[in-house]
């Protein structure tokens, strides 16, 4: 019973220490975080080489993974960009296993953990600043890490010689998949792949798990990783989701071949081994194994990473991510200034219309949920950005002043549609504020200036030539300022706060921004859509 329970707190101080490891480590290094992967991850390799150092400094694949869907969803990072760092943290989590090593070779833990641990605990509690607190707590962790190997290893130490050595082992194949079933048990259960592989190697450390079964152990805890991944992208972006489906697909497929072709990998594992002076050492063996078998399945899935790429990118599509998605930007046309002109231009019309649903939806009464608004609007910011890049990317060589004077017309108008739909959300907020003011007189100015609003964006969708959004536009600055001064009259007369209303008219300010931007992003787009059209009336 009492080895139970050694066991069990053993477990219990690594899981605490790899909660501390991670979450300090997310404050200590965290800001940097973003720049580094976004700046380190232009090719798969790079990405690999990333999320392997990371990892293997933060010791939790699962951190580095969610913290990679998380970059996905806020369009820092590509599916491409993120597969990559995904590879690579798949290596990075196998320097657990070089940890647990140290210990497995008689590593005198008190000597290296007992400092660690004091000069952690000094920083989290002496420091001012919170980043060293971090660091600290980063610390004790690490000491903790240490101390929890130690009492795993005198736990199962404790059953050899109660119960002899050997008493798990693999010898069918039906064995093998209850040692795979088992190791990813663990890493759900425990959320940490680990723990559960420190977990193994202590027990293998020990004679109580054979090498066979500490192999199949170790890729069932490869696979169980995939957990936290699949329950973060529950709610995610579709993009994100894809970055989860692409780690799973990883792991699985990294862990069958790994079991096909198993005896032959441990073979390679004990000659590499032999050659590096680890002789028959156990946990210096499945270490080592660890880290083959990982970088084997990169080895297999970085080669297909644009077939995956073209695989997961049909899955979990929806309605407005394909609205987001370019329809008319095409590489072929990059070395031709003058199309590639043309198919921004169509690529701005599309843009715009999507732009006024979005604020149409983001205006109307019955209120629209302020989620579903921001949601569309990052899918539209992110076209407006594809706009932005494939302008860059539009070659120099013979380009005449015209198609650079229209270019520059691109990126302008682009600008006025990416910065009215971020102030769509705003839009939608005073549209929920509408219930406070409705009663009053200003409510009735403020509806009318929806109405406004309603009118200028249909008139951006129609392209009509003539006068008639310049007349809307005069009409709606002159309510603008009616209902501004009607909500004044409304703090003087005390039937609204100064604050409520100092909050309103700020957020009355954006969408006059907003309306005012689409008209000038319907001005530039109507000369190409007129010169268009008259060009065709000619011919």
């Amino acid at each position: 019973m009492l080895t139970i329970f050694n066991t069990a707190g053993g477990l219990a101080l690594i899981l605490l220490a790899m909660l501390m490891m991670t979450g300090g480590l997310k404050i200590f290094i965290g800001p940097k975080l973003k720049n580094f992967f976004r700046e380190w991850t232009s090719s798969p390799l790079r990405g690999v080489i990333s999320g392997a150092l990371v990892t293997g400094i933060v010791q939790s694949s699962s951190a580095v993974t969610v913290a990679t869907i998380g970059f996905v969803n806020a369009g820092i990072l590509t599916l491409v960009q993120a597969l990559g760092v995904i590879f690579g943290s798949n290596v990075g989590t196998t320097m657990t296993g070089w940890l647990v090593n140290l210990v497995g070779h008689g590593f005198k833990v008190e000597v290296f953990a007992m400092p660690i641990l004091a000069v952690g605990v000094a920083l989290r509690f002496m420091a001012s600043r919170k980043r060293i607190q971090a660091l600290g707590e980063t610390l004790t962790g690490f000491g903790l890490f240490f101390l929890g190997l130690s009492i795993l290893k005198d736990s199962f130490s404790g059953v050899a010689q109660n119960f002899g050595t050997g008493l798990i082992t693999s010898s069918d194949i039906g064995g093998v998949f209850a040692y795979i079933f088992a190791g990813f048990m663990m890493t759900v259960l425990t959320q940490s792949s680990s723990a559960a592989i420190a977990v193994i190697l202590m027990a293998a450390s020990e004679s109580v798990m054979g090498v066979n079964a500490a192999a199949a152990g170790i890729i069932g805890a490869n696979i169980g990783t995939t957990s936290t991944t699949a329950l973060t992208a529950i709610n995610a972006t579709p993009n994100a989701k894809r970055v989860a489906a692409g780690h799973v697909i990883f792991n699985v497929i990294t862990g069958i071949a790994a079991l096909l072709i198993l005896p032959g990998l441990l073979w390679i594992t004990s000659k590499f081994g032999h050659l590096a002076g680890f002789g028959n050492n156990t946990v210096s063996i499945l270490a080592l194994f660890h880290t083959i078998f990982n970088v084997f399945g990169v080895a297999i899935m970085l080669p297909l990473t644009p077939r995956l790429v073209n695989f997961l990118s049909k899955l979990f599509k929806t309605e407005q991510e394909d609205l987001s998605r370019p329809q008319y930007l095409d590489k072929t046309v990059v070395a031709t200034p003058s199309l590639a002109v043309v198919a921004l231009w169509q690529e701005l019309l599309r843009l715009n219309d999507f732009v006024c649903s979005i604020v149409l939806e983001a205006i109307k009464l019955p209120l629209t949920k302020s989620e579903t608004i921001k949601k569309k609007s990052e899918l539209a910011f992110s076209l407006g950005q594809t706009v932005h890049e494939f302008v860059t990317k539009v070659r120099m060589e013979n380009m005449t002043c015209d198609v650079a004077e229209e270019l520059a017309q691109v990126i302008r108008t682009t600008r006025y549609l990416e910065e009215a739909v971020e102030l769509s959300i705003d839009a939608n907020a005073l549209v929920h504020d509408f219930n406070i003011v409705k009663k009053l007189n200003c409510g009735n100015k403020l509806e009318q200036l929806f109405s406004d609003i309603q009118k200028i964006v249909t008139l951006s969708q129609k392209r009509e030539r003539d006068n008639s959004q310049l007349v809307a536009t005069d009409q709606f600055q002159f309510h603008y300022q009616e209902t501004k001064a009607e909500f004044l009259r409304a703090v003087v007369l005390r039937e609204l706060s100064s604050e409520k209303a100092e909050e309103l008219l700020d957020k009355m300010s954006n969408t006059r921004r907003m309306a005012e931007q689409l008209v000038k992003a319907n001005g530039t787009l109507g000369k190409y859509y007129y010169n268009v059209s008259e060009k065709e009336a000619d011919i």
